[in-house]
Parts: structure tokens; sequence; C-alpha cells
């Protein structure tokens, strides 16, 4: 429930500017933010490639070329002029349909000092803003980890239900070393291109559960990469000293991807390598050699951990990740919300002055029936005894006991008998 200080003050909701980009780094020490402050802040860590030669140019190309694409998703609340919370969102599919909540932060030092809860009080208004103004999305997802209880009660109580629960498992230089001298043997291992979404499509659909699948409502183009957006990806993982490399497993007798995996590969100061791993439920012995196949590529980059996401509804998954000896470093849970409240019934305020004798009395003729020139009954009986046979249309033979037909009237007799 928002707070009777903030429902009577000025608490105005906006969309996010790049401009408010500043003025949110600096609330780094300040806000209440859902994911953890300890992760990078929104947009913060890649403030440093925005005034690289690079970036700029590639922004300018990326405005020309796709200029109806939106630069920020989200909104603001202020408060007197005042930012005091925004919240970002994304889409999560390419036909918009489904929407993530990427963050929320509210910062308490702008609003009353007897604002009681002030993640739920700007929260919610933000999540219910959200809700109204993107009017493309009809499922909203989210992620929170286990241990904010309080972003699990904000997202519970604007309509948010448990979906799957999320693993971020790691493993060790030296299990990974472990890995890869035990080797691969993956002939049908190719390449990622759009190519093969159709493929990949199928292998997503496969791995998951029905409810899963129709909340994330991807399609084949979901696993297509635009030239400019393959540009600007491979532009920024450059200047970040990253490479990501992606491969599935073809099986030639069923013409399908039975696995694939998602690496990115860092150098110079980054915490962790990661990946991720989906595999064909049916085909789960892929696990080891898909993991040996990457703990191989990782061998010719600095030694550090590699952190594996992985969720519940693939328990072979989990199991294998425990038998060599990962480490569970933190729990998530997914959560979905559906927005088909958008939907707004007609009001029965219509319906409900009528009573019963005036709807009857509408249902009524208004006038006795006027009876027409013709008589569609009489002109029926006279066609079925035209059609039916007269009983001198026989006549016996004295040569057979046998009765022959009778030769063809003409047209212009009319009165049924022979002539």
């Amino acid at each position: 429930m928002t707070h009777p200080d903030l429902q009577n003050s000025d608490l105005h909701l906006r969309p996010l500017y790049p401009r408010d980009v500043d003025v949110l780094g600096s609330w780094r020490d300040a806000g209440v933010a859902i994911p953890d402050l300890t992760s990078e802040f929104p947009n913060h860590s890649n403030r440093r490639l925005v005034h690289h030669p690079l970036a700029v140019m590639w922004q300018r190309m990326t405005a020309v070329a796709l200029p109806s694409r939106p630069k920020w998703s989200g909104f603001v609340a202020t408060l007197n002029d005042n930012l005091c919370g925004v919240i970002e969102v994304s889409p999560f599919n390419r036909t918009r349909s489904t929407w993530q909540v990427d963050r929320i932060v509210v910062n308490p030092a702008s609003l009353p000092a007897d604002t009681k809860g002030p993640l739920d009080s700007v929260g919610s208004q933000l999540l219910r803003h959200c809700f109204d103004k993107v009017w493309e999305a009809r499922m909203w997802l989210a992620e929170v980890d286990i241990e904010q209880k309080s972003a699990l009660a904000l997202y519970r109580q604007n309509g948010f239900q448990p979906l799957a629960q999320v693993t971020y498992w790691e493993i060790s230089p030296d299990a990974l070393m472990e890995q890869a001298k035990q080797g691969a043997d993956l002939p049908n291992l190719m390449a990622v291109n759009n190519a093969d979404a159709q493929l990949l499509y199928q292998l997503d659909t496969a791995a998951m559960p029905p409810l899963v699948r129709q909340v994330f409502d991807q399609q084949v183009q979901d696993f297509k990469v635009e030239p400019v957006k393959g540009m600007t990806r491979t532009a920024r993982h450059w200047m970040q000293r990253e490479k990501r490399i992606q491969s599935y497993v073809f099986e030639p007798q069923r013409k399908a991807a039975i696995g694939r995996f998602d690496l990115t590969a860092c150098r110079g100061k980054h915490r962790y390598h990661s990946a991720e791993l989906t595999v064909h439920p049916a085909y789960t012995w892929l696990y080891p050699e898909l993991l040996s196949h990457m703990a191989g590529i990782l061998q010719g980059y600095p030694a550090m951990p590699l952190r594996v996401t992985s969720r519940d509804y693939q328990p072979e998954r989990e199991e294998f990740l425990m038998q060599i000896q990962a480490t569970p470093v933190e729990r998530t849970l997914m959560l979905s919300r559906s927005v088909w409240h958008k939907v707004r019934e007609a009001k029965p305020a219509a319906l409900e002055g009528l009573q019963l004798p005036e709807v009857l009395a509408g249902l009524q003729p208004a006038g006795k029936p006027i009876p027409g020139r013709l008589s569609w009954q009489n002109d029926w009986d006279e066609t079925l005894l035209k059609r039916s046979p007269s009983p001198k249309s026989f006549k016996r033979t004295e040569k057979s006991d046998t009765f022959e037909p009778p030769h063809r009237q003409k047209p212009d007799n009319l009165s049924g008998q022979s002539g």
C-alpha cells in the first residue's frame, strides 16, 4: 500500500532520460536497489565506454540505421523535482510481448523522513506505471535474490508469481583443468549462425516446461541476430576484452539440435567467465562432453572460475554440477505476472437500470404479420403431386407379368395421364 504522505504529495512519474544517468550514479551508497547494490548499477558499467570514440561512432550508426529503436526503457519518480526512484525495463523477446524488470532503485534521502517502506511505496507506483504505459507487454518477468525478502514482498504484492528457481554455479579453475584433461567427443559440433535459428528454437522449446515456454513466448526470430546489433555486440566485446563462443551439437539422423552452449571468455579485469548450457532432455549425457569442450577453450584464457547459469526445470544439469563439485554462489527466483487486466470489461451500469417487463416488451413484435400474395404451402403441395407417380402410370401387359414404364410425357401435357 502507498503511504498517505506520498499520495498527497507531488509524486510524478515520467520516462527515463539520458541526463538522469549522472544523478542515478550518485545513489550507489544511499539507494535501495533490486538487485543488490553490490552488483553493477544500470548503465553505470558502460559509462566509460560511452565516451570512447568507437562507442560514439557505433551509437551514431545505430541511430541512423534504426531511428525508431528506443534508446532508453524505464521510468523515474520525482518528488518536488527531485529524483526519488527509477525502474529499468526491457523487452524479453523480439515480438515484445514479454518484458522484464531489470532494476528498481529508490533513494530514501529524497523522500519525507516519516515515509515507511520507501521501496514498497515508490516501487509499487513504478511497477503499476509500467503495467499501464507499456501497452505491448502481456507478460512481465523479474528475477530476485531469495535473500531479499523486501523485494520478494514487493513483487508478490503487485501480482508476481514464482516461475522457476535460478542457481548460479561457479566452477573453480582446478576443476576446469580436470575437465579439460578428459577431452570431449563431439563430432557434430557446429558454430551458431542465423541459418540455425529454427534448430535452436526447437531445442529451446523441448528443454523447458510448457508454462515457462508460454511466458517466454520466444519465436524463431529471437534466435537470429540483426547485422547492426551483431556488429555493435562485437565491438563491445572487443572493447571489454571478451570473446563470445556459441556452438551446438547436431544430430544428423533426426536433423535436430540436441545441445548447445553460450560461452563468454574474458581477459583483463574480470572476475569470472560465464556460460549457459541447454541440452535436450533425452540427451543428458552431453553435459560432461560440453563442459569438457568449454574447459578446453578456457585453457587459453586467464585462470578464472566459470559461472554457469542453471534453472531448476532440468534436474540432470543440477546433479552433474554437484558431481563435479561446483559451488552455488547465488540463488534467485524468477517471477512472472500477466497483465490481462488491461482488457476492460463493459460496465454493467447500463444494464442495471433495465427491468424485466421492459426487456420482455422489447422482444415482442411491433405489429401483426401481413400475409403475402403467395402461399408457399400450396405451391409445395402441388410440386409433390406432380413428382408422385399416378396409379395408371404403369399398365400390365398380356404377354408377361412385368410392368413396362410409360412413355415420356410431353412438357405441355399437364394432366398427369399418358396419351
